[in-house]
């Protein structure tokens, strides 16, 4: 499943959040200021960022307004607590892509989450085929000729970045960057073990991950 850079400094909503957006199988790294968000966003490789407005020494304004200056368009989901709609109009006019009030229900930021996602990738439909491959992003699940495939969260996420790119090499440090969170311990060969576990649960019958060597992987529907 996808990256995401949560930014907020409300520490008991951001634990919250961050339990919540693992659980359903996302990589999830916190921020609690804005300068540590920008410097984490120039570091790694954020499939979308959700930003309060009100951080400690930035605001999320400034936040964003210096993303979009750097040209980075990673999704940008602002949650915050300000009603105005002056304030929505502000962020959205920076440059975000979807503006959140604060209650919410954790289904909605993942719906909400999903459908930038797709949004980003170009991508009009959760359901993607490759072959005898049917992936679906927004049940987090896969199968082959039918069989429903049993992933694991890094399985899947590796997989996902492989379907994404597919006809195309992805590198080891893109796949490893895009699965580990960023205080989680890599071993060297961690991405090699995923990818024997995924050719073994995808089968004959599946597309191929094909290994390029001293570069990546490719996922090839020959």
């Amino acid at each position: 499943m996808a990256r995401l850079l949560l930014v907020e400094d409300d520490r008991a909503l951001l634990r919250g959040l961050a339990a919540a957006l693992r659980q359903a199988g996302y990589s999830v790294d916190c921020a609690e200021t804005g300068e540590a968000a920008l410097q984490m966003i120039a570091d790694e490789p954020y499939a979308l960022v959700t930003l309060d407005l009100g951080l400690p020494d930035l605001t999320g304004y400034d936040v964003l307004s210096r993303l979009r200056a750097r040209q980075d368009k990673v999704p940008v989901l602002i949650l915050s607590a300000r009603e105005a709609v002056s304030d929505r109009i502000k962020g959205l006019d920076l440059g975000a892509d979807d503006f959140m009030l604060k209650p919410f229900e954790p289904a909605e930021l993942e719906a909400r989450i999903r459908a930038l996602l797709r949004r980003s990738s170009n991508e009009p439909s959760p359901i993607i085929t490759i072959g005898t491959l049917s992936f679906d992003q927004t049940s987090a699940s896969a199968s082959v000729s039918g069989r429903e495939l049993d992933l694991r969260r890094r399985e899947w996420t590796v997989l996902e970045r492989l379907v994404a790119h597919v006809g195309s090499v992805v590198s080891k440090d893109q796949l490893a960057a895009e699965t580990f969170s960023y205080d989680d311990p890599v071993a060297p060969n961690a991405i090699e073990v995923y990818v024997a576990r995924l050719r073994k649960k995808l089968g004959p019958d599946a597309p191929e991950i094909r290994t390029i060597w001293g570069v990546g992987y490719m996922l090839v529907n020959d």
